[in-house]
């Protein structure tokens, strides 16, 4: 049990006291205050101007993709939307050194050979071209001892002895790194990814359940007959695990952090488990190129060590075949996963119309024969799944569905974002209507114990989502009747350090060096997982400029004059308590790249990035 779960929620009067201590405060507070409007303490006002900072974020990444869309720029306005065709390709080395090198102790045979080998196997010339060092220690030596790049690292020498030729290696911090458990796990066998993509690898699980879900698609094409023809389907596949002997889970007041797409990654997960997150996902995988043996579908299960038990794997399917198959793949060839967690809210158009994420909000019979695939095929890993409150606004159906999903009895936690498909970002999450649905999951709950009093029953979860930015919105979640806890998307990526105000049950107001320490933690995070040489500091670069395009919203809660913040409030032209913190609440992504250079290394004339949101695509 965290620690969080033995507190209480600070009253609202606690919180305010400190900030409306007058009279004429609260006075000032009323007169400015404007809907959607940030109040910003007068002394940081940029005076020139009284302009709303027209960030237009579409944030729907948050749910699983971008969502293409184009928006008429007004005159005298920034652009709206988002860059579509983004180019992020990072370019590579125009001389490459051969892999059979890195480590001139340890030399291999080049299985080509030095004269038909596409790299060179001229060490001098190689690092003659190499850009120059980047100042510092190697991010990846100072933590395990080693590092695997070898002379292509941009830190060569801070673990090269140049006159000996060789790289230092530090066999007692290698082995103490193990113990930190500081490695990355669920990588898949390179032999069952062959067999995957030639298509001969045997779905020895997953292929008789597609046959008997094949069979209810063929003779019942709804739910009703489903029932009716029970015990007929029963011949063909029983589902080799059952809820109670799947490993158990407890989500009860767990600090989890959302499925992110891009900026969800591995090191931003690792960084969120430094900050006290309890549970997080993997970004959202599609459940074909999986099963296809896709490289880059397989890089999404991968997870750090320190994030098992909590570890969950998000998979997007339109399929029950796809589905089954997927969670056996995933159930035999990962070692450190806690649950698979259904997609079936993400919004965005393209997965929708292939009858992904939310598209399965409006076809119950088919999510739940997809549910009952993954479970019969996952091995003793739960199914999770997330959803939304329905597809329109006005029309809320997670009711019905939860209901149905609850009566299949198949899965192990229920998350729902308040908010419909066609809603989006525009209002806030209706936690008034996940409450509601808490109460059917709760009364489920119940009545299965009252059945079967005296077993080993695990509880089905319910899990709220939806506009978490305070330690006062996390509280009113987890203490409202139903709601076992609630999931962070947007919050954890403005502000990281949200699960510290949780523990904390107040506001932190991070100085800027504090949060320039943070940024730090995931450069090194963010080398040792992509790499240390010249390519590797290119994905370390750009997925720091994607994570400063949400941390630079943060407005500290010592220049405002208003609590508690909204995560869609927007601010008027403010600077910050010193020329860093101005610098980290920057729009223009330039400044995140000259961020990124305090860590990384300047960045090559050749470094691309464009900003997922075209508000950021304009210079300062």
């Amino acid at each position: 049990m965290t620690s969080s779960q033995e507190k209480r929620p600070l009253e609202s009067s606690e919180q305010v006291t400190s900030v409306e201590s007058t009279p004429e405060v609260k006075k000032q507070h009323t007169d400015n205050y404007h809907k959607g409007v940030a109040a910003i303490k007068s002394e940081y006002l940029i005076t020139s101007s009284n302009d709303i900072i027209e960030d237009f974020y579409n944030d729907d990444e948050a749910e699983g993709g971008d969502r293409e869309q184009e928006q008429p720029q007004q005159k005298g306005r920034r652009k709206r939307g988002q860059n579509k065709k983004r180019d992020l390709k990072q370019k590579p080395e125009t001389l490459r050194l051969c892999s059979t090198l890195l480590d001139p102790e340890n030399v291999r045979e080049c299985s080509f050979g030095a004269d038909q080998c596409r790299n060179t196997h001229n060490v001098e010339e190689y690092l003659a071209s190499k850009p120059e060092d980047i100042d510092g220690v190697c991010p990846v030596f100072k933590t395990i001892g080693y590092c695997p790049t070898g002379l292509k690292c941009r830190w060569l020498k801070s673990h090269y002895v140049k006159e000996t030729g060789f790289l230092i290696r530090d066999d007692e911090r290698l082995e103490q790194s193990k113990q930190e458990k500081n490695y990355e796990v669920n990588k898949i066998d390179p032999e069952a990814k062959n067999q995957l993509r030639k298509k001969i690898y045997k779905f020895e699980i997953s292929d008789p359940v597609i046959k008997y879900l094949d069979s209810v698609v063929k003779n019942d094409e709804n739910l009703a007959r489903m029932e009716e023809n029970k015990n007929s389907q029963a011949s063909y596949v029983e589902a080799p695990f059952k809820i109670a002997e799947k490993k158990k889970i407890n989500l009860r007041n767990a600090k989890i952090v959302s499925p992110l797409t891009t900026v969800g990654n591995l090191p931003y997960r690792r960084l969120m488990k430094t900050l006290g997150a309890d549970i997080t996902y993997s970004e959202m995988a599609l459940s074909i190129p999986l099963i296809q043996g896709n490289n880059s579908e397989w890089a999404l299960p991968k997870a750090h060590a320190t994030e098992y038990p909590g570890f969950g794997v998000q998979i997007a399917t339109a399929k029950h075949y796809s589905a089954a198959k997927a969670a056996e793949t995933i159930y035999k060839h990962t070692s450190h996963v806690s649950e698979l967690n259904l997609n079936c809210g993400c919004p965005i158009d393209l997965l929708y119309r292939q009858g992904q994420g939310s598209a399965l909000l409006d076809q119950p019979a088919k999510l739940l024969r997809i549910i009952k695939g993954m479970n019969a095929s996952s091995g003793d890993i739960p199914v999770t799944v997330k959803i939304r409150t329905g597809t329109k606004d006005g029309k809320n159906t997670a009711i019905n569905l939860v209901e149905r999903i609850l009566a299949e009895n198949d899965v192990a936690a229920i998350t729902l974002h308040g908010r419909s498909r066609q809603q989006r970002y525009t209002r806030e999450a209706d936690w008034n209507y996940i409450g509601e649905v808490g109460q059917v999951v709760k009364k489920w709950n119940e009545k299965k114990e009252d059945d079967k009093e005296g077993t080993d029953t695990q509880p089905t979860y319910f899990v709220g989502n939806g506009d978490v930015f305070t330690h006062l919105d996390w509280y009113n979640g987890v203490n409202t009747d139903g709601i076992d806890s609630v999931m962070v998307a947007r919050g954890a990526l403005i502000k990281p350090w949200i699960f510290e105000e949780v523990e904390a049950q107040q506001y932190l107001d991070k100085s800027a060096t504090e949060r320039l320490e943070i940024l730090r933690k995931f450069a090194d995070f963010a080398i040792e997982h992509w790499g240390s040489d010249e390519y590797g500091v290119g994905l370390a670069r750009r997925f720091m400029c994607e994570f400063l395009g949400f941390t630079h919203r943060y407005i500290p809660v010592g220049i405002l004059e208003r609590l508690p913040p909204k995560i869609n409030e927007r601010p008027p032209k403010w600077k910050g308590r010193n020329e860093l913190e101005t610098l980290l609440a920057s729009t223009d992504y330039k400044d995140w790249i000259k961020i990124t250079e305090m860590f990384l290394g300047r960045a090559g004339d050749d470094f691309q990035f464009t900003p997922k949101h075209k508000s950021n695509s304009y210079e300062s």
